[in-house]
C-alpha cells in the first residue's frame, strides 16, 4: 500500500492550514486541488504549498466542480505511482481524528472502496439530511446492493487502480453528482465495499456551494444514467449477486 491525500478545494480557505498541520503528522503526501478558487483562497494553497514539501498543488483555471477536482487528484495521484488515495473535503465537516482508522482498514482490505458512513450531530440541516436519503434509494437501486451505506460523504480511500480503470470508461458527472456516481459503477465492477462510521458536522465557518438547480439537475441526469447502465448490466449483476 502506497496511500496519498486528495484535497478538493473550492473558495474554503477556513480549515486549509488546520487541515494540513493534522495530516502533516502521516508524512503522506497532499495532493491539492484548487478548483478555481478565488485570490484569496489561491494565495493560501500557494503559500501552504510552498511551506509544507508534503502537498502537491494542481491546480485548475477555471472551476469544473467537486467531482473535476476530484477526478484530476485521483488522476494526478495514480500517475505518481501511488496506490490508494484518501480524500477528505475541505470545509471541516469531517472528523480528522479518523483519518488513521480509514487507512487502517484500507491497508486491511486493499482492493476494497473504503467509505464514510456519517453519524449526524444537530448541526446537519433537516433538508439535506432528508435529500441524503433520496439520492441513497437511487444508489441502491443502481447498484442492486444495499452494501453503499452513505454514497455522499467525501471522507473516502479510493484504491487508485481499479478507480482510475472505471474514471476511464466513462462520461462523469463534474459536479455534485460524482460522489455516488463512482460508487455505482465501482460496485458494478464487483469493487467490495467496506462503510465506516464517522462523525460529520456543519462547522460554523462551513460554506456550501451546492447549487439547488444545477447540482440537482445534474444528479438526476447522472441517475438516469446510471439507471439505463444498471437495466443494461441487469443479468450480470444478478449473476455477481448469486454466485458472491
Amino acid at each position: 500500500m502506497k496511500p496519498c491525500f486528495v484535497i478538493p478545494v473550492y473558495n474554503h480557505p477556513h480549515y486549509l492550514a488546520a487541515l494540513t498541520a493534522h495530516l502533516n503528522a502521516f508524512q503522506l503526501p497532499i495532493i491539492m486541488v484548487n478548483d478555481g478558487s478565488n485570490a484569496e483562497c489561491t494565495a493560501m494553497l500557494r503559500q501552504l504549498a510552498a511551506e509544507n514539501p508534503l502537498i502537491d498543488l494542481v491546480e485548475h483555471d477555471v472551476n469544473r466542480g467537486k467531482g473535476g477536482a476530484v477526478m484530476t487528484g485521483l488522476q494526478h495521484a495514480f500517475k505518481q505511482s501511488y496506490s490508494h488515495a484518501l480524500q477528505l473535503d475541505s470545509d471541516g465537516q469531517h472528523d480528522w481524528n479518523d483519518v488513521q482508522q480509514f487507512l487502517d482498514t484500507s491497508a486491511m482490505h486493499l482492493e476494497a472502496m473504503v467509505i464514510g458512513q456519517p453519524v449526524f450531530d444537530d448541526s446537519v440541516p433537516k433538508k439535506r439530511l432528508y435529500g441524503r436519503y433520496a439520492t441513497h434509494i437511487w444508489v441502491w437501486i443502481n447498484s442492486l446492493s444495499f452494501e453503499i451505506k452513505d454514497s455522499m460523504c467525501g471522507f473516502r480511500v479510493y484504491p487508485l487502480a481499479q478507480t482510475v480503470k472505471v474514471l476511464n470508461s466513462a462520461q462523469f458527472q463534474p459536479r455534485m453528482g460524482f460522489d455516488s456516481e463512482i460508487l455505482v459503477r465501482l460496485k458494478w465492477e464487483n469493487v467490495p465495499f467496506v462503510n465506516v462510521p464517522t462523525r460529520v458536522i456543519y462547522p460554523e465557518n462551513g460554506i456550501s456551494h451546492f447549487n439547488v438547480w444545477r447540482d440537482n439537475l445534474g444528479m438526476a441526469r447522472a441517475h438516469s444514467r446510471l439507471l439505463g447502465g444498471m437495466l443494461l448490466r441487469f443479468p450480470k449483476l444478478i449473476y455477481q449477486k448469486v454466485k458472491g
